[in-house]
């Protein structure tokens, strides 16, 4: 995936618009954040989405590297999160996800360590 179009993914996120990052979902794409449960289909990825960044004023990604093997890009980031309370904490992250011929992602893995975002002050 040439690096405009990981930055596409990133900006599309960064934009806090679970309808647009669902966009970029096969309608039977597979979301997995950590060890939470498979969010299965655009629906339910905009629906997990929507109740997660109900928890976080916001967030930005910052691209690290990124590879490309086949079908599948694998994105190292430093992603900064602002808390309910204003304040930004950052975590790296490492996402993952393959892409079908037309574009669309069909699987989109994150793996992060969130504990930083939750933590009380």
């Amino acid at each position: 995936m040439p690096d405009d179009e990981v930055r596409r993914v990133f900006r599309t996120v960064d934009a806090f618009d679970p309808d647009a990052i669902a966009n970029l979902l096969a309608e039977d794409a597979t979301m997995v954040f950590g060890n939470a449960e498979p969010l299965v289909g655009r629906e339910a990825v905009a629906e997990g989405l929507r109740a997660f960044f109900a928890t976080i004023g916001g967030l930005r990604h910052r691209i690290v590297r990124h590879w490309r093997v086949g079908a599948d890009t694998i994105a190292e980031t430093e992603v900064t999160y602002r808390r309910l309370d204003g304040k930004d904490v950052s975590a790296a992250a490492v996402t993952i996800w393959r892409t079908r011929d037309d574009g669309l992602i069909t699987d989109y893995r994150i793996f992060v360590d969130l504990a930083p975002v939750y933590a009380t002050p």
